[in-house]
């Protein structure tokens, strides 16, 4: 990313897209739109900005509340094969008739499968069995440090002393939530193993993140998506299988099991990106991440009534420090 300056893709939140500045949709950014002011949008464009992190907030309580019941890399692969069954009837079109990309371009894809749809999301879920929604999102949030970080050390992007200023905000406020506000913690090494992992599905969507932006083939959304899907596909139902063997088949088909599924297949997998796609449409790139910010406030918000756990004031200076370093970040690089 010789010419005109570049900006590092931003930060999204969970699942395959197609161009990490924009979210889900390429052609969104084919020309920058105006800012619009608040009194200038409208109520159907406010549900669009606001549905995805609420989506994506809801898919982190639904991961809390199905461990125990459903295996993290069960419930990955559930969701991810109910999604690919209902995109199949829209996308298998552009599919044949990108035939001849796909087949040059299939380690490319493999690869965004493996980074997006199987290790980011296992991790999250892996990280729920321990940690909260609220942390999870918490630790999600600082993103957009990760992928700066990614970008200058696998890519050869130059990072600025703003930028930098901004990562160290962020990373401060990653460690207090971890540390659950208590610097003690880290000369006890008392830590929750879950945010560990939300660390590692935060490294490895940054990855996925570049490298869709160095080597996006050139297919349309829907054809990307289904691709991703199904190539990820490949790894996980193997690798469920084996979860589901060594847990002793411990996967309970109850209503609630299959509730939580189907959340997870038809809403942050769905229409979470159907709605961010529109709204990049409507207003360009930079609301809409903008509003992806709120989606530890609504998992926080949605966890009380789920799950009883309620927001603690560590969460609060954390979130602040995170969105600041995100500020300065963005700031620099526009």
């Amino acid at each position: 990313m010789n010419g005109p300056k570049r900006r590092p893709p931003s930060d999204p939140q969970s699942g395959p897209q197609s161009d990490p500045q924009s979210g889900p949709t390429s052609g969104a950014l084919s020309s920058d739109r105006p800012p619009l002011t608040a009194a200038r949008i409208g109520p159907g464009t406010w549900a669009l900005l606001v549905l995805p992190p609420l989506c994506w907030a809801g898919n982190a309580v639904a991961g809390r509340l199905a461990a125990g019941q459903i295996g993290p890399l069960e419930l990955n692969c559930l969701r991810w094969l109910g999604a690919l069954i209902v995109l199949a009837p829209w996308a298998v079109r552009d599919v044949y008739r990108n035939r001849q990309e796909i087949r040059v371009r299939l380690g490319v894809l493999f690869c965004l499968a493996v980074f997006g749809v199987g290790c980011f999301n296992s991790f999250q879920y892996w990280a729920l069995r321990t940690s909260t929604p609220t942390n999870t999102t918490l630790i999600g949030s600082a993103g957009p440090v990760f992928i700066l970080a990614v970008g200058a050390l696998c890519f050869g992007e130059r990072i600025r002393p703003r930028q930098f200023l901004g990562a160290l905000l962020s990373i401060i406020g990653v460690a207090w939530v971890m540390l659950r506000g208590e610097w003690g913690r880290l000369a006890r090494v008392e830590f929750d193993p879950g945010d560990f992992y939300m660390l590692a599905a935060t490294l490895t969507w940054s990855i996925y993140t570049w490298l869709l932006r160095k080597k996006r083939p050139a297919l349309p959304l829907l054809a990307l998506l289904f691709m991703q899907m199904l190539l990820g596909l490949c790894l996980l139902i193997p690798l469920a299988l084996l979860e589901f063997h060594y847990r002793e088949g411990t996967l309970s088909w109850s209503p609630a099991a299959a509730g939580l599924i189907t959340y997870v297949v038809l809403f942050p997998s769905l229409l979470a990106y159907y709605c961010y796609d529109r709204a990049v449409a409507r207003v360009g790139a930079q609301l809409p991440v903008f509003f992806n910010n709120l989606t530890p406030v609504f998992a926080a918000a949605l966890a009380l009534p789920a799950l009883g756990d309620h927001p603690q004031w560590f969460h609060a200076v954390g979130l602040l420090l995170i969105l600041a370093g995100i500020h300065l970040v963005r700031g620099a690089r526009s």
